[in-house]
């Protein structure tokens, strides 16, 4: 896999390495037993990953649950002592971080994020992944890919693989003007099919491979349709699936090859095992403040207000400030949250923030009982020289400011409605939308039931506090998607 962005890890000591001139000499690759030239010895290779490995925390954090951390350490330890290279210092971390990822440094430095956790439902699946990033780490692979980009001259290429930083023009000038996208379909399977050879000589059935490849296909489908839906990247465990499919011929063989060091009859499965590891796993973003966004939804938990905005809109918010934008980018409405200054009318409040003597067409905003004021500017602090609608609003002891502007003139009549709709909708949350923002800002978390006779993954999803899509993420959460039912007895998650 491709280590997911993070800026500043290896680039100078790449740099480095390049300007002095690392010395080129052969040696044996660990895994085929033929010599290698390569630009790195195994010394400089764990340097680089021990020596970035906090940058690696630092950024995503460690998750805070020594007991998983421990069991996860001991499934890697398991696989690592199978390898080809068992002699390595192998280091295992789950970072707490929603995305669905997990990656290597070089020199045994492994990470998993507790966003692909979720989707995994047996210690045998998490013993793929993990199978997986070992093997780019005993087939060298990072360090084979930099002597190739080095001997081309292409040290941006392997900046852009080893790290998955984004090269920007002035480092393609200053390095090269090539880069590769990941390592590879070769590198791919081969990490494959060695991951599968760890499995199976670790005791648990290869085919675990094939399994997590399709649950975790499933996830990026579906993750690829949302993402583009909320205007956000997705959360896709990549590389593997770029390269190829479940159903992928040449995979299947790979990890068939595994059959042959099978240790044991009936291979280790460890499905109630790993679910009670993962019993009230975070799940999905956690707010880091009092905002919180759910669809065309605004909530502030420390004022308990909440505000709407049309469906197609994107949102952008923090405590203070929300910014809303139709889809095509022509009509914006900014909305600033202040501290009330309550000696001063609205009316007085708006023109002299406006610095004008009067608004046109300036009036008390009807439709609400809230102290507000509304009116149009031709040009405003927000928007400087563009025509625009002003309203203020107070609400308890804050006053909400709100402007909305066109790109064109003549599209200004058509957005205005909406502005003065987002306005009208400011309100108190419901009990239910109290909750919801509750479970959000302390983070929702998994659960493990056992279904009862009669449950289906739509009558749990009606539980969930997902509002969106409910049922395809509980599917998905249990390697049940797009069908299936769970059976009477059967552990299943669900999201709390």
């Amino acid at each position: 896999m491709r280590i997911p962005t993070f800026q500043g890890l290896l680039i100078p000591f790449l740099l480095t390495m390049v300007v002095t001139g690392s010395i080129a000499g052969c040696a044996m690759n660990p895994v085929s037993g033929t010599p290698d030239v390569v630009f790195m010895s195994e010394s400089s290779e764990i340097n680089i990953g021990s020596e970035n490995d906090a940058k690696v925390r630092g950024k995503y954090g460690v998750y805070d649950s020594p007991a998983l951390q421990t069991y996860v350490q001991q499934v890697g330890q398991k696989l690592a002592a199978q390898s080809h290279r068992p002699g390595l210092t192998y280091h295992f971390t789950v970072l707490d971080s929603p995305e669905v990822n997990a990656f290597a440094l070089p020199g045994g430095y492994i990470y998993i994020t507790r966003g692909i956790l979720a989707y995994l439902n047996s210690e045998a699946e998490l013993a793929a992944v993990l199978g997986h990033e070992i093997g780019h780490v005993t087939a060298r692979h990072a360090v084979r890919q930099y002597t190739a980009a080095t001997a081309t001259g292409f040290v941006g290429a392997f900046i852009g693989v080893a790290t998955g930083i984004p090269v920007t023009q002035d480092l393609f000038n200053t390095l090269g003007n090539a880069m590769l996208s990941g390592y590879g379909r070769d590198h791919e399977l081969e990490s494959d099919r060695l991951g599968a050879e760890y499995l199976a000589r670790a005791g648990y059935d290869p085919q675990a491979m094939i399994k997590v490849i399709g649950v975790l296909k499933s996830q990026e489908e579906f993750e690829k349709k949302r993402a583009a839906a909320e205007n956000r990247p997705p959360r896709i465990y990549h590389g593997v699936f770029a390269s190829h499919p479940s159903a992928d011929k040449r995979l299947q063989e790979v990890v068939g090859q595994a059959d042959k060091f099978k240790t044991l009859a009936e291979p280790i499965t460890g499905s109630e095992e790993y679910l009670k590891q993962i019993e009230k796993l975070l799940y999905g973003d956690i707010s880091r403040s009092n905002s919180v966004r759910r669809g065309n939804h605004y909530y502030n938990k420390a004022i308990n207000v909440a505000l709407s905005f049309p469906e197609d809109w994107q949102l952008t918010s923090d405590d203070f400030l929300i910014t809303a934008t139709n889809l095509d980018s022509q009509s914006i409405l900014r909305v600033d949250i202040e501290d009330l200054v309550k000696d001063m009318q609205p009316d007085v409040f708006l023109k002299t923030r406006m610095g004008v003597a009067n608004l046109e067409g300036g009036y008390p905003l009807a439709g609400t009982k809230l102290p507000s004021y509304s009116g149009i500017v031709p040009s405003s602090p927000a928007f400087s020289d563009r025509k625009t609608r002003v309203i203020v609003v107070y609400y308890n002891d804050k006053r909400f400011l709100f402007s909305g502007t066109t790109i064109t003139p003549e599209r200004f009549a058509a957005s205005d409605a909406t502005f003065i709709s987002a306005a009208l909708s400011l309100r108190p949350q419901t009990a239910q939308e109290k909750l919801f923002v509750e479970k959000t800002t302390n983070g929702l978390r998994l659960h493990i039931i056992q279904a009862r006779s009669g449950d289906s993954f739509a009558s749990l999803a009606k539980k969930t506090p997902i509002k969106n899509d409910g049922e395809s993420v509980i599917r998905l959460l249990n390697g049940r998607f797009p069908f299936g039912e769970p059976q009477a007895g059967e552990f299943i998650k669900i999201i709390e």
